[in-house]
């Protein structure tokens, strides 16, 4: 047996490498709960050299982590993150880190619409995501003359005064975003794009998320309950377009689990926007690939404003309706939709960005 690291342990990556998770396709295994944690504890300290720890970080991707092993990743990255909890308990909307190339971003609106309906929303990002230079949440609030740029303190009280709160990943994370030189060098995705986006700086108890795939949910969902810091009480994950926390127009498949006996349920539904009046296709919802934050914030402000009724309003009512419908703001799609609608039509919406923008 190795001998132990005073600092660590005893399974430096090279180590994880040789014997577990680098051996082949075929003949890999998955890591215990220690193993995992010493070596994202290995990562964070900047310990391996990166040609190790592109191999292992490659290895992970290639062997697929289970909810066990991406549990543990997650538990040490909360180790390092500075939580700052609202008074108000919102909806964690963790899947915006990828951003977008093609389409307009909706969450902005859908969130500063479900706040002004009375549902708390979070959202988190940082300034590029490694790999994909693409746009996110924080570069529509900029264009929004909204701040993000903010201490996690600053983010609990916008959530507190607005409804609406945005934290910044360098300022809450900062751990993880330290890796982005080197995860920017990896050319892919590793498992640290899956674990930031459920950083969760708020401790909210309830999280909205993306997958491709119904089992990516599942596997979240036990990542979730797996994890010996985060205790939920409901998870809400769809197939996001463009991997984004908007719904596609179109089939989305939706798929949610609440808190309770038994370990919790674990349902899935289907949400069709023709079944709301809502006749509209990816291409329609598509903005200038070269301005895509830009175009999104013109869009975000005409529709918050009751300017815009077209498809856009209508994208931005759903995805409201269903981050209100994740909180248990409302019994039903329907229902949110309801009062999303409302709070356009109101004014209400729109007052929230104001508010955002003399926060």
């Amino acid at each position: 047996m190795a001998a132990a690291d005073s600092e660590f342990g005893e399974w430096p990556l090279k180590r994880l490498m040789t014997e577990v998770v680098g051996t082949g396709t075929k003949s890999a295994e998955d890591m215990t709960r220690a193993q995992a944690m010493e070596a994202m504890r290995r990562i964070l300290a900047d310990e391996p050299d990166h040609t190790t720890l592109g191999a292992f970080w490659l290895a992970n991707r290639w062997k697929h982590n289970n909810a066990e092993e991406l549990a543990a990743y997650a538990d040490v990255m909360a180790e390092h993150v500075e939580y700052a909890e609202p008074e108000v308990d919102p909806v964690d909307c963790g899947a915006n880190y990828d951003g977008k190339g093609k389409t307009a971003i909706l969450g902005v609106a859908a969130g500063v619409t479900a706040a002004a309906a009375g549902t708390p929303v979070v959202v988190h990002s940082g300034d590029r995501v490694p790999t994909q230079k693409q746009d996110a949440y924080k570069h529509v609030l900029d264009e929004l003359g909204v701040r993000t740029e903010l201490e996690p303190t600053e983010s609990a009280d916008m959530v507190d005064e607005t409804g609406f709160g945005f934290y910044y990943q360098p300022k809450f994370n900062p751990a993880i975003h330290a890796l982005w030189e080197r995860r920017d060098n990896m050319g892919v995705r590793t498992f640290v794009n899956t674990i930031e986006t459920i950083a969760n700086p708020a401790n909210a108890s309830v999280h909205l998320g993306s997958f491709y795939h119904l089992a990516f949910a599942k596997k979240m969902t036990d990542t979730f309950k797996e994890s010996e810091h985060h205790d939920l009480h409901r998870i809400v994950m769809f197939q996001g377009m463009e991997g984004y926390d908007d719904i596609r127009p179109g089939y989305t498949k939706v798929a949610e689990w609440t808190a309770g006996d038994d370990d919790g349920d674990f349902d899935d539904f289907e949400i069709e926007t023709a079944n709301y009046g809502m006749d509209f296709e990816y291409d329609d919802l598509g903005v200038d690939e070269d301005d895509v934050a830009g175009d999104s914030a013109e869009i975000t402000e005409a529709v918050l404003s009751g300017e815009r009724t077209d498809r856009f309003a209508d994208a931005v009512a759903l995805n409201a309706a269903l981050r209100i419908y994740a909180r248990e703001d409302a019994d039903s799609i329907d229902e949110g939709l309801e009062m999303a609608r409302e709070a356009i039509d109101s004014g209400a919406a729109e007052a929230v960005l104001e508010d955002l923008r003399g926060f």
